[in-house]
């Protein structure tokens, strides 16, 4: 499941919590069935710093891949922050990793997007 964004003013965006679904239980009950989730500390709900986008790294489900983990990129929440202009990471072609590799990208951080650039000539 994807963050839901529940509500954002474009500086603070407040969502769902992507690691728990939203539940404030841990989703892989590594201690016992009601531990509380470690990312929204049982709330359901994160907020992160506007703008943002789904993160690319995780497919905004908030865990790492192939792991019941975390996600190091978006720390669970399952969106990100981003710099607005942006465009689709050319290392990554916006998946957030390297082809083959668990890593995130070098050059977008695992976000799938970077800055633009904009030229003034």
């Amino acid at each position: 499941m994807n963050s839901e964004i529940l509500k954002g003013d474009g500086e603070k965006v407040i969502g769902t919590c992507a690691f728990c679904e939203g539940k404030g239980v841990d989703p892989f009950e590594l201690f016992y069935k009601q531990s509380v989730c470690q990312v929204c500390s049982g709330r359901g709900r994160v907020t992160v710093h506007g703008p943002v986008t789904t993160c690319a790294y995780c497919n905004g489900t908030g865990v790492h891949l192939h792991r019941r983990l975390v996600c190091t990129v978006c720390g669970g929440k399952g969106m990100v922050s981003i710099k607005e202009p942006m465009e689709i990471c050319p290392q990554c072609k916006g998946k957030g990793l390297m082809p083959g590799q668990y890593l995130p990208c070098l050059t977008c951080h695992g976000k799938g997007v970077i800055k633009k650039v904009i030229s003034d000539q």
